[in-house]
């Protein structure tokens, strides 16, 4: 038997396995400029460029339209309206046909895409845009929801009630009850790449587009439902995305048909890439809410019964409205166990701009409705919040009768206990608290204010058959590997965390295998990378086909040596066979010589899960994913204006197959739901026009926004309750929710001008607007 030296041979382990730190695949690439995205992309000679022609009016319908002068604008190639969509003029994601990919007729939010022009450069078809001549009957605008009944006015999707026990008899019968409204804002996704597409006709009905979406296989569908061919004509391509967060699960389906639909007509390649403004009034954002809600608890601050309405302007068409709202009622809970819950959702419609997914797609505004009803019974009873939250926690495993979840799942793996125990000592919580209250007591001015927040967010997407993944693995005659799966990267680590799977498998060190961008010619049927599943359900695919190629291998190897299977067994960079080894790639060729399949295509579905949403009912979530967040702030309570003194984490990802990766997406995470909470306020004006469209007026968290000092650590002992892929667990959602620390950190700040005896109801984002008028409010109330 030869035997050939082979890098790594003899080595203890692999280099780049499961459960080790490494870098991002394109990390030197993403700070050196290297990256290559579409707008990157050489293009095919004769490319043209489109840009789309957006309403001036919220809500009206069209009386005439005058394109004259586009069309004879310098450059002008082509101008496109929904009468020259050649198949469907829709791109809803939920089927109800109520999102055109040009709007004929009529408009229902201000900047809604009307035409598109193709002209030569990117430049003139900008300009041509502006000559347009459009004359509208307009009509009332809906543009809030306050004030709205879920009960008569228009909702865009069905609405969602989750009901255990019998609220509204425990609410009336509890010692003490209080009722109240919030307000939590929505968020624009603001990713450092904005949509674009670049479509390249094919022959025949073929065509090709490089598109930046999480969900290529919607935006296939898309877009042979507006050309009117199959999708086996649509092929989209996708290598990286710079930044999603949601906004490109759905929102990159108008950019992708409007490029093909060009390209298709006349029969070049089109790329479209609207500027930042543009992008963020045409496109959907995070869903606010309006939370009613009505708690009963006791004297000791044990909750007894909860009634919450939902209330989300959701937008002119459905879009995900209704499955991110039925996620805010979810995780209505976040980690309280409710004796009686009753939930209601009222995803109402709205001349404005649909909204649509966004990392934690509702389950943050869920939460939020929960950590308010903590603070009322705390302020009420004049206990720190933290106390109530642990008196509230579901029990702990085994501790039935307090662990089903309003839609009647159990809670099988809560670690909430140990988390928030362990992260109170390592944050120093109660002394802080006594050193700040001591502080308070003598700063007239500055005030700080210091809280600890769980978080408890279920994993798999709530629409059961989107868990599902493929994946294809080649292994080449050198020993090298080919990967693709059914997963986008948006920076988050996805694609190096599965080829780190896939070089488990075989054994072999990372940098022999090759990553290769998704494509639906080569994956079908994806699900989109959302619902923080991207690891979990391609990581299970790509290992389901490594393991059919090792098998084969194996099959092959017994035969060949005259040795039982269980003699075969795969080392670092080599394979054991009987008592003797071979280099990994010698075993490949052998392999190939005896004509063995070296490629092989993996399915993955989550089990146990289901979901009746006519009962209310079922398992929706594979698992939870645990965490918790203290923060202390300072506020100048003479103009509202804070900082972030210190953020403690202490989060569970199972068995991290990065931790390097994982911490990122923790910092990531907790920083962009800061901003949520703080800063990124989102004005649309009486005419239904927004005015945060900018940079210069919408405000993302800034390096220097960042706690003064930030300690995050990941939970060492945690892993997976189910058999997930190494037992490790999703990070892409679930630390977002831990931002809300600081947020209720800044009302503890502000409840302290009124000794924390009025809980001060602030809403969301926390604005030192908004800090400073609840700060006037409390000293109105106690006369200070």
């Amino acid at each position: 038997m030869n035997k050939h030296a082979s890098t790594g041979l003899g080595a203890a382990r692999i280099s780049g396995g499961v459960a080790t730190d490494q870098k991002h695949d394109s990390a030197r690439k993403h700070v050196t400029g290297g990256a290559v995205y579409i707008d990157d992309m050489p293009e095919p000679a004769g490319t043209l460029h489109a840009c789309l022609g957006l309403s001036t009016v919220a809500h009206g319908t069209i009386r005439s339209i005058d394109l004259s002068a586009v069309r004879a604008a310098s450059g002008v190639v082509d101008v496109i309206t929904g009468e020259d969509v050649p198949g469907e003029n829709d791109i809803s994601p939920s089927g109800k046909h109520d999102e055109p990919v040009l709007a004929t007729g009529k408009v229902e939010f201000h900047g809604q895409p009307i035409f598109a022009v193709v002209a030569r450069t990117r430049e003139e078809a900008r300009r041509a845009c502006r000559l347009a001549r459009i004359d509208y009957d307009e009509l009332p605008a809906l543009l809030d929801i306050d004030g709205l009944d879920p009960g008569g006015d228009r909702l865009v999707t069905a609405p969602l009630t989750l009901q255990r026990g019998d609220a509204t008899a425990a609410i009336t019968a509890a010692p003490r009850h209080v009722a109240g409204q919030m307000r939590v804002g929505g968020q624009d996704h603001f990713y450092l790449e904005g949509h674009i597409a670049m479509a390249v006709p094919g022959e025949d009905m073929d065509v090709t587009v490089f598109s930046s979406t999480q969900h290529p296989s919607e935006v296939q569908h898309m877009v042979a439902h507006a050309l009117g061919v199959p999708s086996h004509a649509v092929t989209i391509e996708v290598r990286r995305m710079g930044g999603g967060f949601g906004g490109k699960e759905t929102q990159a389906n108008q950019f992708g048909a409007v490029a093909a639909i060009a390209a298709k007509r006349l029969g070049r390649a089109v790329k479209i890439r609207p500027d930042r403004d543009d992008d963020m009034v045409a496109t959907g954002k995070r869903h606010d809410f309006l939370i009613d809600y009505e708690v009963g608890f006791d004297d000791e601050g044990n909750i007894l019964g909860v009634d919450f309405t939902y209330g989300a302007r959701c937008g002119f068409s459905s879009d995900l409205s209704g499955p991110v709202t039925d996620r805010a009622l979810f995780h209505c809970d976040n980690a309280y166990f409710y004796p009686a819950v009753k939930a209601r959702s009222a995803p109402y419609y709205t001349n404005t701009v649909s909204n649509t997914a966004f990392r934690g797609f509702g389950g943050p505004q869920g939460m939020m409705g929960a950590e308010r009803i903590v603070d009322e019974v705390a302020f009420a009873l004049g206990k720190d919040p933290l106390e109530i939250r642990k008196r509230n926690f579901y029990g702990r495993n085994g501790d039935e009768g307090r662990d089903v979840t309003p839609y009647h799942q159990t809670v099988e793996d809560n670690v909430v206990h140990r988390i928030v125990e362990e992260l109170e000592a390592s944050a120093d919580y109660k002394r802080r608290r006594r050193e700040i209250e001591a502080f308070n007591a003598n700063s007239g001015i500055v005030k700080r204010g210091i809280a600890l927040t769980p978080v408890k967010f279920g994993i798999s997407f709530t629409a059961t058959h989107f868990n599902q993944a493929g994946a294809l693995v080649h292994v080449y005659t050198d020993g090298s590997v080919h990967l693709n799966h059914g997963g986008t990267e948006m920076g988050q680590g996805l694609y190096v965390k599965v080829a780190q799977v896939v070089a488990e498998e075989f054994q072999i060190d990372l940098d022999r295998v090759k990553i290769t961008a998704t494509t639906t010619g080569k994956v079908p049927n994806t699900s989109a990378t959302a619902a923080s599943s991207g690891s979990d359900l391609n990581g299970m695919a790509a290992r389901n086909a490594a393991r059919q190629i090792k098998d084969r291998l194996c099959d092959f190897a017994a035969r060949k040596y005259g040795l039982p299977k269980d003699q075969i067994k795969f080392l670092p960079n080599r394979v054991r066979v009987g008592n003797q080894e071979i280099p990994f790639a010698e075993l490949i060729r052998e392999a190939y010589m005896a004509r063995v399949q070296l490629s092989a295509a993996g399915f993955y579905k989550t089990p146990k899960i289901h979901w009746d949403r006519d009962r209310g009912a079922g398992r929706p979530f594979y698992y939870f994913a645990y965490g918790a967040s203290c923060s202390e702030v300072s506020i100048d309570t003479l103009t509202g204006e804070y900082m972030v003194e210190r953020s403690d984490i202490l989060h569970e990802t199972g068995r991290s197959l990065n931790r390097a990766i994982d911490l990122g997406q923790i910092e990531g995470g907790f920083v962009q739901g800061m901003g949520w909470l703080t800063t990124e306020e989102l004005v649309w004006d009486e005419k239904g026009r927004l005015r945060t469209h900018a940079p210069s007026t919408y405000k993302i968290p800034l390096a220097s926004d960042r706690p003064k000092i930030f300690n995050v650590a990941l939970a060492d002992w945690a892993e997976a309750h189910e058999p997930t892929i190494h037992r490790s667990k999703a990070v892409g959602e679930p630390p977002f929710m831990l931002a809300m620390s600081v947020f209720h950190a800044l009302s503890d700040a502000v409840a302290s001008v009124a000794d924390h005896r009025i809980c001060p109801r602030l809403d969301a984002p926390a604005t030192p607007e908004r800090v400073l008028m609840a700060v006037e409010r409390l000293r109105g109330e106690t006369g200070k």
